[in-house]
């Protein structure tokens, strides 16, 4: 499923316009980056926890030449899928 299609069914199913769908999910897709972007997480209950992991520095190999890099520290969504959703498969 696509953007354009999950934005079809909410409106379908909420019996709203497509452009109110949209501006739903622009507004719920925003409000998880803010909280993610503040070190917060995100609880949806039956279906899952966003969350914000760290990731230590470490060093790789470049796949091309071999060569030793240094890759950064870094900050990394994760999501955990909650039983309802787990259960839903």
């Amino acid at each position: 499923m696509k953007k354009q299609d999950l934005i079809a069914k909410m409106a379908a199913d909420a019996d709203i316009s497509k452009k109110a769908a949209d501006e739903a999910l622009a507004s719920f897709i925003g409000s998880i980056k803010t909280s993610l972007g503040n070190g917060e997480s995100v609880s949806l209950i039956g279906f899952g926890t966003f969350n914000v992991s760290h990731r230590n520095a470490r060093k790789g190999r470049n796949p091309q030449t071999g060569a030793e890099i240094n890759i950064p520290a870094r900050k990394v969504p994760t999501f955990k899928a909650g039983k309802g959703l787990k259960e839903a498969l």
